[in-house]
This record gives C-alpha cells, sequence and structure tokens, in this order.
C-alpha cells in the first residue's frame, strides 16, 4: 500500500502562486510516475501534470508556462508550483502516483482545495 499526503492549498487572489506538496509513504517501489490533477464539481478530473521516474514532465495546455511540476526523489515528494493563478483554476488538486510491474496499480490524495478569487 501506498500513501499520499498533500499540503499547500488555500485561497489566493489571481495573479498570486500557491506551492502544492505530496509526500508518499509505504510501499513506493517501482514508481513509473507522480502527479497532478484537479476536479471541480460536475466536471470530469483531469490532469495537470505529471513526472515520469526519469524526470520527464507533461503539462496540460491550460497550465503551461504557469505551473511547473517537481519531484524530490530522496523525500519521495512531488510538488506543484502554480504561479499566474486565474480563477478558472479554482478545483480540488489531487495527487497521484502509479506503480510499474509487478504491482500495475495507482494511489490518490485525498485531495487539497485551491481557491483563486479577489
Amino acid at each position: 500500500q501506498v500513501q499520499l499526503v498533500e499540503s499547500g492549498g488555500g485561497l489566493v487572489q489571481p495573479g498570486g502562486s500557491l506551492r502544492l506538496s505530496c509526500a508518499a509513504s509505504g510501499s513506493i517501489f517501482r514508481i513509473n510516475a507522480m502527479g497532478w490533477y484537479r476536479q471541480v464539481p460536475g466536471r470530469e478530473r483531469e490532469l495537470v501534470a505529471r513526472v515520469s521516474n526519469g524526470g520527464s514532465t507533461n503539462y496540460a495546455d491550460f497550465v503551461k508556462g504557469r505551473f511547473t511540476i517537481s519531484r524530490d526523489n530522496a523525500k519521495n515528494t512531488v510538488y506543484l508550483q502554480m504561479d499566474s493563478l486565474k480563477p478558472e483554476d479554482t478545483a480540488v488538486y489531487y495527487c497521484y502516483l502509479v506503480r510499474g510491474y509487478p504491482y500495475n496499480d495507482d494511489y490518490w490524495g485525498q485531495g487539497t482545495q485551491v481557491t483563486v478569487s479577489s
């Protein structure tokens, strides 16, 4: 089993910044990737950013140039630096982790609320 603990959400004004953290613990073997999704009520969960075990990153078009994902392998922690936040970034942000062979499973954090409002 893997546990993911998120932190860093909150209320911020448009144009502001927040940094989300997600610490993984437990059976953290054969990690393929970690990343962040977000969800607003009535809509499907959508990918924000991911980082592979090799360090390659992918971003959703709507956050490119504003958000940066990074990973500290020594701490088993992934970060999401969010800059130039917009009201439409308001959502619950979920950390996730994918394990490869032989586990082939994935885990999710409990979610952290990000609200961008003046």
